[in-house]
């Protein structure tokens, strides 16, 4: 008797406290957070800022590493919101956008970057059997991935106003800049030699 009371007193606090919608929060924070790490990462490794010498193997496995694990954590989040039933997600709300009646806007740049980071991870996956021209060019959208994902977090999540939230991401925000605008003047300044190509980009997500 005594079991089943627990029991039923930890049924009505997991319900009481909405478990999957934190499991949803927390499962899309990890995967922005992860996300924009390997875009840090795949800029860091594309600059000067880490050349000088060959870049070890396990450098770039990081880099894919990030990038898995950002996949891993957000369909942790996307499992989350159709397990939970705070607000309702069914497979129309998680793979078209605006269809969702809960914030349809922010919930649209969710579903962008869903599809934006499956494009990145096939194509990464793939890598050796695509053209390089194709690969890159999608591959390079890993950028465009962070910020719409970032625009997803702070429109939806509930989270976005907390300070640790805030300073994590803006910390990231300014580190994608701050290698983007490095790199970009890099490549404008550096002179380029006959018969010698222009460093390919190394991917930011893979």
């Amino acid at each position: 008797m005594q079991t089943d009371t627990i029991l039923n007193q930890g049924n009505d606090i997991l319900q009481h406290e909405q478990l999957w919608w934190w499991v949803a929060r927390s499962g899309g924070i990890v995967a922005l957070v992860l996300t924009g790490l390997a875009v840090i990462w795949g800029l860091a490794l594309s600059t000067k800022v880490m050349q000088g010498t060959p870049t070890p193997k396990w450098l770039l496995s990081l880099h894919r590493w990030l990038g898995g694990l950002s996949v891993t954590f957000t369909g942790v989040h996307i499992a989350a919101l159709v397990l939970d039933s705070y607000v309702h997600f069914g497979v129309a709300e998680i793979l078209v956008p605006f269809a969702s009646e809960w914030q349809p806007g922010a919930v649209a740049w969710g579903v962008v970057s869903m599809y934006l980071l499956v494009a990145v991870q096939l194509t990464s996956t793939f890598m050796k059997r695509l053209p390089r021209s194709w690969w890159k060019r999608v591959h390079m959208t890993s950028w465009l991935l962070f910020w719409t994902g970032l625009i997803h977090g702070v429109t939806a999540g509930t989270d976005a106003a907390h300070p640790v939230y805030v300073g994590v991401t803006g910390l990231m925000t300014m580190l994608i800049i701050f290698l983007t605008s490095y790199r970009i003047l890099a490549s404008r300044r550096r002179p380029r030699r006959a018969g010698v190509p222009r460093a390919d980009a190394v991917p930011a997500v893979q």
